[in-house]
């Protein structure tokens, strides 16, 4: 049978994806890393320019992640579960994206090819978050610079 042209994140519902096109939407943003607010009343989400200790800022990524739920046990693990209501999730979330049946954006790195798309359109946390170690009152770092 010949294999199919259409990238596997339109040709496959998300429950079909292996383990490792699961892990490959991951844009490596960060945006999931960052402290945040929730409206109880509106479900408005308020991003903080606070990272969680085991953001290795230089790329974005988890210094320990096959242990980032036991280490911090607010991360969450995306799972099918949680993208039945994907509302807390960076708006340009892969996850959330494909779950809410809306195509990748176009500077995302399984479209382009590479992560640089992504960084330097600024749609990274890179360069621009502080360390929760190194942040007091987290009603001060809020901001208005992710969807």
């Amino acid at each position: 049978m010949p294999k199919s042209d259409t990238p596997f994140w339109i040709s496959k519902d998300l429950t079909q994806f292996t383990p490792q096109e699961w892990e490959s939407l991951c844009d490596g943003c960060a945006k999931c890393c960052l402290h945040r607010f929730e409206d109880e009343d509106t479900q408005e989400i308020h991003f903080t320019n606070v990272c969680c200790r085991y953001l290795d800022q230089s790329d974005c990524s988890c210094r320990d992640y096959p242990n980032r739920s036991i280490n911090v046990p607010d991360c969450v693990t995306i799972t099918l579960e949680v993208l039945a209501d994907p509302y807390w999730l960076p708006e340009s979330c892969a996850y959330r994206l494909l779950a809410e049946g809306k195509p990748l954006p176009e500077w995302h790195p399984l479209v382009t090819g590479d992560r640089d798309h992504m960084v330097f359109g600024g749609h990274s946390v890179g360069g621009r978050v502080i360390n929760e170690e190194h942040a007091d009152n987290l009603e001060h770092h809020i901001i208005d610079w992710i969807k």
